[in-house]
């Protein structure tokens, strides 16, 4: 809520407007689930780290949010889709597991709140996929990829957000090997992604896995436990997962004629948290020297360039009905309604 309250002021529809509203009601809901379990069932220790949750604040220099994701600024329209397709799948996953936890109030409210991201993720994937739709619109009708002054965001910048996006939320996983996953897990306060479709022992007592890393500038794996990689079992599902949706905006540009593609990057690429930290990989799985990434990074994130191009775009359309000229309009209303339903009731300028 923090990172997207100013979102309403360049809303590129009602449509868009009234999600942006859902999405904030819902995740503002989901700190009062949160707070309500500290408060009721852990005491004053419970009561005080709900007290800290409010005293944290997003990107605050003194008390920022716990995890990288929840600092960054949500600039635009294209980030917010990114961050409700990307981040909040990661809020999926983890509600997965803790969904199969032993303490059944937590198990309860996760499944409730899974729900709800189930939302978020739509007004993510379909909104990537209109602006991917929108930009190949004018790919196709302009015979360009600059369609900056044409009103669309060319599909070079939307592959920067992706990059960024889907990098910040792997990192929310944790450490590719962690003791205190396979303690949750063992002690059944958390389990794993659809763990009754498990076909192991659910103990995973001398089970092991493959882990990639970095070593001597090369990529290289290792045979790990598997109770210790519960992190990357995890960050592996949601990885396919991921992978679906750009499966799908590549659909809308191959209907379109455009040659081009959206990827997703490397699991190393820009990482700050696990076994890929302080090295570089590039979207591609090569690893990097620091000069070599320095001189490339600017053609694989976003930068103050391309945000203030965006931006530029992000002019508001309030009109019942109509949408800012970067993003094609859903195919179906919400709720069964039409497209153009007053889903936002504005008061007339002027009234309080």
């Amino acid at each position: 809520v923090e990172q997207q309250r100013i979102l309403g002021n360049t809303a590129p529809s009602i449509y868009d407007l009234r999600n942006l509203f859902q999405v904030n009601v819902e995740e503002g809901r989901h700190l009062w689930a949160m707070v309500y379990l500290l408060h009721a069932y852990f005491g004053r220790e419970g009561r005080e780290e709900a007290e800290q949750l409010l005293k944290r604040n997003s990107g605050d220099l003194d008390a920022p949010r716990i995890l990288g994701a929840f600092n960054e600024a949500t600039t635009d329209w294209l980030q917010f889709f990114m961050f409700t397709y990307f981040t909040d799948r990661d809020g999926k996953y983890q509600l997965g597991t803790l969904k199969e936890s032993a303490f059944d109030p937590l198990a309860r409210t996760c499944q409730f709140m899974l729900k709800e991201e189930a939302h978020h993720m739509f007004v993510g994937v379909t909104g990537v996929q209109r602006t991917v739709e929108r930009t190949a619109e004018l790919m196709a009708e302009h015979q360009t990829r600059d369609i900056l002054a044409y009103g669309g965001i060319p599909l070079d910048i939307i592959q920067k957000y992706l990059n960024f996006q889907y990098s910040v939320s792997l990192d929310l996983f944790g450490s590719e090997q962690s003791t205190n996953a396979g303690n949750y897990y063992t002690a059944g306060l958390k389990g794993r992604w659809m763990e009754p479709r498990r076909r192991d022992d659910h103990v995973l007592i001398g089970a092991t896995r493959e882990m990639s890393y970095v070593e001597d500038g090369e990529l290289r794996t290792r045979t790990v436990p598997l109770l210790n990689a519960l992190n990357l079992d995890l960050r592996d599902e949601y990885a396919a997962d991921c992978a679906a949706g750009v499966k799908r905006w590549n659909q809308v540009l191959e209907a379109a004629g455009v040659t081009e593609r959206l990827i997703l990057p490397h699991e190393g690429f820009n990482r700050k948290v696990g076994v890929y930290a302080g090295h570089h990989v590039s979207p591609t799985g090569e690893v990097l020297d620091e000069a070599t990434w320095a001189a490339r990074v600017a053609d694989w994130l976003p930068g103050d360039a391309d945000r203030a191009a965006v931006a530029s775009l992000m002019v508001p359309e309030y009109e019942y009905g109509k949408f800012a000229g970067w993003i094609a309009p859903p195919r179906t209303g919400i709720n069964d309604q039409p497209v153009e339903f007053d889903y936002v009731h504005l008061l007339e300028e002027g009234l309080a």
